[in-house]
């Protein structure tokens, strides 16, 4: 089969290769990929891949089911999230991460779903309960933030979003965010909860806007750049704050049961992938630098037109 492979080129980080199809482990069924988003911090990880695979989110057709009897039949349409390998013609998933489609749901807008999906639910999850607190996401403009602000609006939160693309600003608005701005020191007031995704002077820059004992998630650190914070800031104002380290995949756990919430969400119209970019996955180094460059708003998706 034709599959990507890192090439440590920052110009062009993956390129085509043959590769054999994946002989799949009794728990893991084998399907025919028709799509697949990437992601930037995969971006991040091909710069070093260490002999990763990329490719994390796929959308398609299972071609054999598990040996051991679980999970989705042969024919069946699915969504899965995999720890690499998914930017192929074929991928082997456990069926614990895999999970059936809707017939209206399309496998564009399945792939878009995994990694920024779970990511933003879980997200959810850890902050709390959010009916009527304040909350303020830095990074918005990416699958992640489209998510975490139609999700929360929906919880009950008033959130602010920081977006410096106006486009996107408008998008977030219609998807319930109170308001948008084009930097964090534009935000008004305090803020209950954080969500802080760039890190560098992002993050104290969103400290500061934190409540007296609210408290502020980092997930990511986007701008690439090291955070400096003084012990003394929080006096003037997120005193008792509490910062809390997140990883999407902390526990360790299936993804099935998660992903199985965002598809039915989707199913029934109560959350929308936000897709920026689609293109032919011959484009896949392209569209990954755009991606790492910033020139591509919400998710990307690759289709394997030879795949339906």
């Amino acid at each position: 089969m034709k599959a990507f492979t890192p090439t440590g080129r920052a110009h062009e980080p993956v390129a085509l290769a043959e590769r054999d199809v994946p002989v799949p482990a009794p728990d893991q069924a084998l399907i025919r990929v028709a799509a697949y988003s990437v992601n930037r911090g995969e971006t991040f990880k091909l710069e070093d891949p260490d002999g990763w695979l990329p490719g994390k989110d796929v959308a398609g057709t299972v071609v054999r089911a598990a040996a051991d009897g679980t999970g989705p039949a042969e024919g069946e349409r699915v969504v899965a999230h995999l720890p690499g390998g998914g930017w192929a013609e074929y991928a082997a998933a456990a069926t614990a991460d895999v999970v059936p489609l809707p017939d209206h749901v399309g496998f564009t807008e399945a792939a878009a779903l995994p990694l920024a999906g779970l990511t933003a639910l879980r997200l959810l999850r850890a902050a709390g309960s959010l009916t009527g607190r304040r909350v303020l996401l830095t990074g918005a403009s990416g699958g992640v933030g489209h998510y975490l602000v139609e999700l929360a609006a929906a919880a009950g939160a008033e959130i602010t979003a920081v977006s410096a693309t106006p486009e996107r600003g408008r998008r977030l608005m219609e998807l319930g965010a109170e308001a948008v701005v084009s930097d964090v020191a534009a935000a008004n007031g305090t803020f209950d909860v954080v969500l802080e995704s760039v890190g560098g002077r992002s993050l104290p820059a969103a400290l500061a806007r934190l409540a007296r004992h609210g408290t502020l998630i980092w997930f990511g650190q986007a701008s690439r750049e090291p955070v400096t914070l003084d012990f003394f800031d929080f006096f003037a104002g997120p005193e008792g704050a509490t910062i809390r380290h997140f990883h999407y995949a902390d526990p360790a756990g299936p993804h099935g049961p998660d992903l199985a919430t965002l598809v039915g969400l989707v199913a029934s119209g109560r959350l929308h992938p936000e897709i920026g970019r689609v293109a032919d996955w011959v484009d896949t180094a392209h569209v990954l630098t755009d991606l790492r460059d910033r020139r591509v708003v919400g998710n990307a998706v690759l289709t394997l037109g030879g795949n339906p």
